[in-house]
């Protein structure tokens, strides 16, 4: 199967689009592929685990990663951050299209 690599740079709480771009990486980890969420900028608005929406939060078998730089820029710990997310950089989206993953800014 494939390896995907989705970045989400928006806030669940401006948009409505961005459920459906978590129900799109679920959907393709459901059909057997690898996939991988990158979230930066207001994305990483949506990572703590006092607020996490429940689609991201019940995203399971999706790697969610959030973007140190800009959970720093937000004033957001690391100890705020869901248990099922892990602290990453922008190298993530390097490394993953180095590596050949179908990288999609969504």
């Amino acid at each position: 199967m494939s390896q995907y690599f989705l970045i989400e740079s928006k806030s669940p709480f401006e948009s409505t689009e961005v459920s459906y771009n978590y129900q799109i990486a679920s959907d393709l980890a459901k059909s057997g592929h690898e996939v991988t969420l990158f979230l930066v900028e207001n994305g990483v608005l949506a990572s703590r685990s006092s607020i996490i929406p429940s689609e991201l939060a019940n995203i399971s078998p999706v790697k969610v990663l959030a973007d140190n730089f800009s959970l720093e820029e937000r004033g957001i710990e690391s100890s705020e951050i869901s248990s099922n997310i892990q602290v990453s950089n922008v190298t993530s989206i390097v490394e993953a299209m180095g590596q050949g993953q179908k990288t999609m800014w969504l």
